[in-house]
């Protein structure tokens, strides 16, 4: 069993003896979604704990999404309940990256693809195969798109 899905096993043991529902349910169904994705394609497999970190991620993503869904809606307590849901996952996630540190890599990869010779906003798509292996785990798909996008515009 990987270190990471075993501290999420050990903090559900811990959040079911305090009786923290939050922290049980949410939990539970992130192991459950670990579980479905070992349990997918034509064998079952371990999953390495990078991987568990991207089930995570894709989890506390959804989690956000709802929270600005019920948000929206007029549904103030079903939002706070995601938005603390989607927090907890965070803590199993590494820290991310802050918008200077994302524009600073973007920055130079725009450089590296402009000597490759791509430019413009047709370059985006060399530029997001030099960025994405850097940040990977470490900033969200939307929000280097949008940096990428916005330094290519000038």
């Amino acid at each position: 069993m990987t270190t990471l899905k075993s501290k999420l096993k050990e903090d559900l043991h811990t959040a079911m003896k305090a009786r923290d529902e939050l922290t049980s349910s949410t939990l539970r169904l992130t192991l459950t979604a670990i579980t479905k994705e070992e349990v997918s394609g034509k064998s079952a497999r371990e999953l390495s704990d990078d991987e568990v970190q991207k089930v995570i991620a894709k989890e506390a993503k959804k989690r956000r999404e709802a929270a600005e869904a019920f948000a929206q809606g007029g549904r103030t307590e079903q939002a706070e309940r995601e938005k603390a849901e989607g927090e907890l996952l965070d803590g199993y996630l590494p820290k991310q990256l802050s918008d200077d540190e994302l524009n600073a890599i973007v920055a130079s990869a725009v450089e590296e693809a402009k000597v490759a010779g791509a430019e413009g906003p047709r370059a985006m798509g060399a530029v997001m195969k030099i960025v994405n292996p850097k940040v990977a785990g470490l900033a969200e798909g939307g929000r280097v798109a949008g940096a990428v996008k916005k330094l290519l515009a000038g």
